[in-house]
């Protein structure tokens, strides 16, 4: 592997795991699947072809673990993060970190309840700041059905938020 790469994967993780937390819903889980992703990766470098973008390959590694395991945890229930929760009831921060922290919970919240097509696309877009294009090889679908899952993920993203408002 040559440095140039590894150092190219390091730089990816923070976006991996802001993608990996909006597929999961979760910090623990979310940097579970950055790992499994990257160790996935590091066996599979040969694959990579260089001069192509990495972060769309380890998009690709990152959403297909993803689904993986969503299969495999498909007959158990939903859980909560903790963690999570006992941070946003923390009274020592400041009242406009708190404010903050309480609205990336109801936009986490309602991510949750978006269909996963939905939810991969925005946050591929609208948190990744991927292109459509990229967006569309990420998920290997065409760039018309980025669109309109995109579309009604924001939509009805709009929605969850005014009824929890």
């Amino acid at each position: 592997m040559s440095e140039d790469v590894k150092a190219e994967l390091v730089a990816l993780i923070p976006r991996l795991r802001r993608f990996a937390w909006s597929l999961t819903g979760s910090r623990d889980e979310g940097d579970d699947l950055v790992q499994a992703s990257c160790l996935k990766a590091l066996g599979a470098l040969e694959q990579y072809e260089p001069g192509t973008r990495l972060d769309s390959w380890m998009f690709r590694i990152l959403r297909t673990g993803w689904i993986d395991r969503a299969r495999t945890r498909a007959r158990r229930p939903a859980s909560s993060d903790p963690e999570l929760l006992e941070s946003l009831s923390d009274e020592g921060y400041a009242e406009r970190k708190a404010e903050a922290r309480m609205t990336l919970e109801r936009v986490r919240a309602a991510m949750e309840r978006l269909p996963d097509e939905q939810r991969e696309v925005l946050a591929l877009v609208a948190v990744e700041g991927l292109s459509y294009r990229e967006a569309a090889d990420v998920i290997g679908a065409p760039i018309g059905t980025v669109m309109s899952r995109l579309a009604r993920a924001r939509t009805r993203l709009g929605e969850l938020m005014e009824a929890a408002a």
